[in-house]
Order: C-alpha cells, then sequence, then structure tokens
C-alpha cells in the first residue's frame, strides 16, 4: 500500500490527479497546495539538473534550459533521494529532443558535464606512494588507476566545446572533427578534462582494463606508431590518479 501510495504521489507531481488521502486544512484548497508544492519540486530539481550541467544552460539560455528541465524532469524524474546519481539520461534526452535536432554536440557536452560529476564523487583512495619498489621489468606491471579516471570518445569536438565556457575561458578556434576526453579528480580534488589523442587513449583504457603496462603500451602505439608512453604515465602520477602496482610474470 505504501509503495503504490508513493507511485500515485510521484505521478500527481507530473500532473496526474492527486492520490486519495492527499488533503489539506480545507479540502477545497487541496488542489491549489498541491500545484504550489509540485511547482516547487520542478524548481528546485530545475536548478538541481542547472548546477550538473552548467555548460549545457549557457549553451541553450536561462529560459530554454527551464523549459527543457521541465521536460527532462517529466520524463525521467529522480529515482533516489540522491540526487547526484540523476541525470545520466540527460545526454540521450538531448540528443532526442527535437528542438535540438541542428545541435547534436550538446549530448557530448552533457556527457562531459556528468561524467565530470561522477569522477568528483568517486571514492577516496590514496596514490600511489613514490618510493614503492619498481619493477625490473615495467612492462610486466599492471597499474591500477584512481576509480575516478575516464576515457571518453566522442562524436565531436565537445571537450574543446566544454572548455570554452569556463572562467577565464579564451576564445580559441574550434577543432573539427571528433576528440577523445580525458577525465579525472586530482589531487587537489578539481576535475580537468582534457582532450588526448589515440595513443594515450589507447595506453589509459588498457590500464584501465587492467592489462600488464607492455601491453596497454603495444595497444598504444598499434594506433599511434610515435606514441610515447612516458608523458601520459608522468601526468597520471603527478595527479596522484596511479594507485597501486602489481607485477606479474612473463
Amino acid at each position: 500500500m505504501h509503495a503504490e501510495f508513493l507511485t500515485r504521489f510521484q505521478h500527481a507531481l507530473g500532473g496526474s490527479e492527486l492520490p486519495p488521502g492527499v488533503t489539506a486544512c480545507d479540502p477545497a484548497e487541496t488542489p491549489r497546495r498541491f500545484a504550489v508544492y509540485r511547482n516547487n519540486v520542478v524548481v528546485s530539481l530545475s536548478e538541481a539538473l542547472a548546477r550538473r550541467f552548467p555548460v549545457i544552460r549557457q549553451l541553450v539560455g536561462e529560459d530554454f534550459f527551464r523549459a527543457l528541465a521541465r521536460a527532462f524532469i517529466d520524463r525521467d524524474p529522480p529515482r533516489s533521494p540522491v540526487l547526484a546519481e540523476w541525470g545520466a539520461a540527460f545526454p540521450d534526452f538531448l540528443a532526442r529532443f527535437p528542438p535540438l535536432a541542428g545541435w547534436s554536440y550538446m549530448a557530448d557536452v552533457a556527457r562531459i558535464e556528468f561524467a565530470r560529476g561522477l569522477a568528483y564523487h568517486a571514492a577516496d583512495m590514496p596514490p600511489l606512494d613514490a618510493a614503492d619498489p619498481a619493477s625490473a621489468d615495467p612492462e610486466q606491471l599492471i597499474l591500477r588507476l584512481h576509480p575516478s579516471v575516464m576515457v571518453m570518445r566522442l562524436g565531436h569536438p565537445a571537450v574543446a566545446i566544454w572548455a570554452r565556457h569556463q572562467p577565464q575561458a579564451r576564445s580559441l578556434p574550434l577543432p573539427s572533427g571528433p576528440q577523445t576526453a580525458l577525465i579525472l579528480r586530482d589531487m587537489s580534488h578539481a576535475v580537468p578534462v582534457e582532450a588526448i589523442g589515440p595513443g594515450d587513449a589507447a595506453l589509459v583504457e588498457g590500464m584501465l582494463a587492467g592489462r600488464r603496462l607492455g601491453a596497454a603500451a603495444q595497444a598504444a602505439l598499434r594506433v599511434q606508431p610515435d606514441h610515447d608512453p612516458q608523458p601520459r604515465l608522468v601526468s597520471l602520477m603527478r595527479a596522484g590518479v596511479i594507485v597501486g602496482i602489481k607485477e606479474v610474470a612473463p
């Protein structure tokens, strides 16, 4: 009975009729009072969505974003009281939203923004101690990366679009074609987004998959014959996102 009431109450927030048992001190006031509550919920959720997707809000403008948020809330309301978990479906919603049909890059920008939220809230793990013993054969090492580290292959220059809408961003020409994003949370709890090349993407994806460093480096060379893994490994170490090391037999 309680679960059924909650379901009907949630439907009522979306505009359906009020469930039995919902009333005010003056029953005649119930529809008006519930409408105020419904509006407050929509406003609160719209503000939460705007905080999660600030660049999308900048790109479409305040008025359009409010209408966009309302449409998304009606279609995919939160299913958990933890709002940080809400919004995963927003990028695909943007991709299918008819008024944005001419701006297909919006979905990729939203994917970056949602991924940054996931990275920011990822579990804490201490970085690898630089004094940990190194292998005589580094190719046999498996380096474990922090759970915030993600590689996102995007169909548009979405990293550059996202970067142009950050504080103090410089207005640079947009590159053409797709970009691949590296997202992580560094030791200062910042969540940078970097466009990386095919070699770095293959290297990091191999490490995320738990492959030996040598195998990951070979995968990078297959897609970028001149790839040097050292600069990327150094940057990952400096960011504090290499959190474990294991040596396996050849």
